[in-house]
């Protein structure tokens, strides 16, 4: 098959093509322009993609080809001059939405040729999936199915509920593109971080700090500084994950059995984790599912008690704990605002 170009109007939805790098090249701005007035509805509308995407809305705008594509480009670093890595991740997350959006319509309502394009240039250039256009479905290899469907919680999703044939799953357009989304979320977080900032143009320096303003006071990342009446184990997890740091594989078993020992939803516990800087959505769901006994063998995993607790290194005693043997039994009839359930006996 030949390479087919994109245009400006994909680069505009798709910014995040290598000829979308290229078109820039192009353009020849220098992060210097910025300062001028003539730039600041760029920044504005780099800003604009970002809060949109932390509000947990989709970014839609398309009028202005250049202004999107570079706007794009400005997003990414303010986000990386941010240094929030739940920023990070959550602005990725957005821009993935976005793509999805715009490849969903073209799937469904473009002509073979131009699917084929997509197809190619996004899912098989970009995150090596061989996606087969045929008769009006899509169908995929089972293996290449199973790396990312296994993750997803819903039985839709289980490849006993999929049709498969010779090898090969069958999808409909939006399935086909779901299977792409954390790929392609990685993918844009990847590039945020390997951003290598030098010295930034006042006006974009100005639009970072309202930003920092506006996270700071969101009720979303404000939760991670706040007191909780969680026993001291498990509020510095908290604080660690809320500073954009890795806690060790014990800390991070301590956080989630915890929680799901206090009622704590699946969907609650793993948004605990959004945090972490090697935060992976279905990965998280798969091992806190995992310890409820949803997965695997079907075991169902306590929290420890405070003696593992201390051994793995990970107890932060007060006179709060009041000598009790396991986190669960911290401030009994206070944790969970009476969603944990009383002690027998």
């Amino acid at each position: 098959m030949s390479k087919i170009e994109f245009g400006k109007g994909d680069l505009a939805k798709y910014p995040f093509l290598t000829e979308a790098g290229q078109y820039l090249k192009e353009l020849d701005y220098s992060l210097a322009e910025f300062d001028e007035q003539s730039k600041m509805h760029v920044i504005e509308r780099a800003y604009e993609r970002i809060i949109t995407a932390l509000d947990g809305n989709i970014y839609r705008e398309l009028d202005d080809l250049d202004t999107e594509v570079v706007s794009f480009l400005i997003a990414l670093i303010m986000v990386r001059a941010l240094g929030v890595r739940s920023v990070s991740r959550k602005y990725s997350l957005g821009e993935a939405r976005r793509t999805e959006m715009f490849l969903e319509q073209e799937l469904k309502h473009e002509s073979e040729e131009r699917m084929r394009a997509i197809l190619t240039g996004i899912f098989n250039d970009l995150f090596s999936i061989d996606v087969i256009q045929e008769n009006g479905k899509f169908k995929v290899k089972v293996a290449d199915y199973l790396k990312r469907a296994s993750y997803f919680h819903d039985n839709h999703w289980k490849l006993v509920n999929r049709t498969v044939n010779n090898g090969f799953v069958y999808l409909n357009s939006d399935e086909t593109v779901r299977l792409i989304r954390d790929e392609l979320t990685l993918y844009i977080y990847d590039k945020i971080n390997k951003m290598e900032l030098r010295q930034l143009p006042e006006a974009i320096k100005t639009k970072v700090n309202e930003l920092r303003n506006r996270v700071v006071k969101d009720a979303e990342f404000k939760r991670y500084f706040t007191t909780t009446k969680y026993p001291p184990c498990v509020e510095h997890v908290l604080q660690v994950l809320s500073k954009g740091e890795n806690p060790p594989h014990s800390a991070r078993f301590l956080l989630a059995t915890y929680m799901l020992s206090i009622g704590k939803t699946v969907d609650e516990v793993c948004n605990f984790f959004e945090a972490a800087p090697d935060y992976n959505e279905r990965v998280t769901r798969y091992q806190v599912e995992h310890l409820t006994g949803m997965r695997g063998s079907g075991t169902k995993y306590t929290c420890p008690s405070c003696e593992k607790v201390a051994s793995d290194n990970n107890c932060y005693r007060t006179e709060e704990c009041d000598g009790i043997v396991n986190p669960v039994r911290f401030g009994r009839g206070r944790v969970g605002s009476g969603r944990a359930k009383p002690e027998s006996g």
